[in-house]
C-alpha cells in the first residue's frame, strides 16, 4: 500500500482518488441537481432506475478499496475550479485480450465545450496506458452524442464500428459507435508531442 491518494493535475483539470463525500455528490447529480442535462447523453437508451442512496453508494465500495494502493483505478473524480463536476471509468471488456472500455461524464453542463472534458480524457488515457499493460482502450457511445465521439477522434481514436440503427433515444434510432486506440497508436502520439 502507498498509503497516498492520487492526484494527476492537469493545467485546468485534476483527476482524483474517489471519496466518500463524492459519492453523496454523484446521487444529487443523478436525482437532485437541476442540471440533469448529462442523463440526455450519457447512456440514454438505458433506463434510469431510481435508487436510494445506501444502495447507489454500494456500486462505488470497490472503487473506494483501491484508494491509498498502486492498483490501477477505476475511476476518479474530475475536480474542476475546486469542486467535483464529473468521473471518468473504465471497465473490463476482455482481461484475455487486454482490453477496457473507459468514459467521461462531466455533470455540470456549464462545464462543457470548455476543454476541460478532452483535458480529463487525455490525462485518464495516457494514465491507463502508462499505469495498465493494456492493448487497447475504447469507447462505447451512440451516433447523436456528437461531443463523446468528437472528444475520442480529438484524444487519438479511431472509429471502428458502426452498427446501425442499434440504439432508441427519445423514439428515435441511432446507431451504436465503437472507437478505440491501441497502445502502439497512443506511444507514436506521445512522441509527436
Amino acid at each position: 500500500m502507498t498509503n497516498s491518494l492520487l492526484n494527476i493535475a492537469g493545467s485546468r483539470v485534476v483527476l482524483r482518488d474517489l471519496t466518500d463525500s463524492d459519492i453523496q455528490k454523484f446521487w444529487n447529480f443523478h436525482y437532485l441537481a437541476e442540471d440533469r442535462e448529462f442523463l440526455n447523453w450519457n447512456g440514454p437508451y438505458k433506463p434510469i432506475e431510481e435508487l436510494p442512496f445506501e444502495k447507489w453508494a454500494t456500486r462505488y465500495q470497490n472503487d473506494l478499496t483501491l484508494v491509498g494502493t498502486d492498483e490501477a483505478r477505476e475511476v476518479l473524480v474530475i475536480e474542476i475550479d475546486g469542486e467535483c463536476r464529473g468521473t471518468v471509468g473504465r471497465y473490463w471488456v476482455d482481461k484475455v485480450t487486454n482490453w477496457c472500455e473507459i468514459g467521461i461524464v462531466i455533470y455540470d453542463s456549464s462545464y462543457w465545450s470548455g476543454g476541460y472534458g478532452f483535458e480529463a480524457f487525455s490525462l485518464w488515457i495516457d494514465y491507463l496506458f502508462e499505469k495498465m499493460d493494456v492493448v487497447r482502450l475504447g469507447i462505447a457511445t451512440w451516433s447523436g452524442n456528437e461531443r463523446m465521439i468528437n472528444l475520442a477522434e480529438k484524444c487519438g481514436m479511431s472509429m471502428e464500428a458502426r452498427i446501425r440503427k442499434a440504439r432508441i433515444v427519445r423514439g428515435e434510432y441511432y446507431d451504436s459507435i465503437k472507437m478505440g486506440m491501441l497502445r502502439e497508436e497512443w506511444e507514436a502520439k506521445k512522441l509527436t508531442i
